[in-house]
């Protein structure tokens, strides 16, 4: 896939395998409110963290090429499965910049943390694939690193349970494991989390002690987008923003889940069928 040259007018391409990633593209939209954003959830085959990493790979790469096809100038994988399996190979030799929410994620709480144990808390898939513990030792060689699936987080916010007491519970029984951790900082390692962060907090106070850094990668992804366009002479100048969403399937709830990713009214959501041709 031969990529045109991009020009600072073009959009910025961002995918997730579902609406989760809306966190980031909002991060992303505050960081750089002049900046046209291209989103895709892959709502038809969410969750990726399930699928086999081939699987992800293959999904991934049709995400690329559908935002590749709308003249993107630059692709940010908001999905931690994705950015933890396939981000080396998503363009085929082409020149399009592709970043991931992992190793911003990582640098960001060796950034904050105050030198003690880091934990991530992360889907069964993105804590299988080890890519923050190694994302942090390319750093730190020798920090300690607690790594914690938690798997009923993602279906708790898309019903839209961020507070509600089974919620906490939850959190209580996830983060159990780290009393007595001296763990200082925790990483949100899925883009649903953020939408927990208050409850995170408030269970990590509890177990973990005061003072524990939550750290989320969308922040962190925004400022290296910003970075890389700087570089690469790609920042477009002032001027209203126009951003598109598209979806590969639209249940009725999709734009009120979305809604609450993006921080903002309901969205106007478009569908697109990536698949078909027949694939899955």
């Amino acid at each position: 896939m031969q990529h045109r040259s991009a020009s600072s007018e073009a959009p910025i391409g961002i995918f997730d395998s579902g609406l989760g990633g809306l966190t980031v593209a909002a991060a992303i939209a505050a960081a750089l409110p002049d900046e046209h954003l291209f989103y895709l959830g892959d709502t038809a085959r969410v969750p990726y963290g399930t699928r086999s990493p081939a699987t992800v790979v293959r999904y991934a790469r049709k995400n690329v090429a559908f935002l590749a096809s709308h003249g993107v100038k630059a692709v940010v994988v908001a999905c931690n499965t994705v950015s933890a399996h396939a981000l080396g190979g998503l363009t085929d030799g082409g020149t399009l910049p592709t970043l991931g929410v992992i190793r911003p994620g990582a640098r960001a709480a060796l950034a904050a943390s105050r030198g003690g144990p880091i934990a991530v808390l992360g889907t069964p898939g993105t804590v299988r694939s080890d890519a923050y513990l190694n994302a942090i030792h390319e750093v730190a060689p020798r920090r300690t690193v607690y790594q914690i699936a938690c798997p009923l987080f993602v279906p708790l916010v898309e019903e839209g349970w961020e507070r509600h007491p089974v919620t906490l519970q939850v959190a209580r029984e996830y983060l159990a494991p780290l009393a007595g951790s001296g763990v200082d900082t925790l990483i949100l390692g899925c883009t649903h989390y953020p939408l927990l962060r208050g409850v995170l907090e408030e269970v990590a106070a509890e177990i973990v002690g005061e003072h524990v850094a939550i750290v989320d990668s969308a922040t962190a992804v925004a400022a290296e987008v910003l970075e890389l366009l700087d570089r690469a002479g790609l920042r477009r100048a002032a001027g209203p923003a126009r951003h598109r969403f598209f979806v590969t399937d639209a249940p009725e709830r999709v734009g009120e889940v979305g809604s609450r990713f993006w921080g903002g009214p309901a969205l106007s959501l478009e569908h697109v069928d990536l698949f078909d041709e027949g694939g899955a």
